[in-house]
């Protein structure tokens, strides 16, 4: 009987773990999302410029001029790997979660074992 409520154990404190871990992941892909959706407004506004505009980048304390072309070249690569960095962490808590389906399963099999009349 020691042995199921080690067993028992166990799973929790796995089932816990797994659950935070998920948790980082859906504030990870929040994250994701939000700087998609920031760099894809920068590139909708680029879009309305002409060639010509005036374009400044903040590096550091400093606005430092910048042509439009490698403005505009930075936020598409800056917006594919954010793309990529959303599909890993998505693939990550779908993974994540089919592992903490799995922890329920023998989570409630342990619980069974518990809980059946002893001989």
């Amino acid at each position: 009987m020691t042995v199921v409520k080690n067993l028992l154990e166990e799973l929790l404190l796995k089932y816990s773990k797994t659950q935070s871990a998920l948790t980082e992941l859906v504030e990870a892909r929040s994250k994701l999302e939000t700087q998609f959706q920031e760099n894809k407004i920068v590139h909708e506004e680029l879009e309305i410029l002409d060639d010509k505009a005036k374009i400044y980048k903040m590096t550091g304390p400093v606005l430092m001029p910048q042509d439009y072309k490698e403005a505009k070249m930075n936020v598409s690569k800056r917006m594919e790997f954010i793309k990529y960095d959303i599909k890993r962490v998505e693939e990550k808590i779908e993974s994540t979660q089919k592992e903490l389906e799995t922890l329920r399963g023998k989570l409630l099999q342990v619980r069974a074992q518990l809980q059946a009349p002893q001989k």
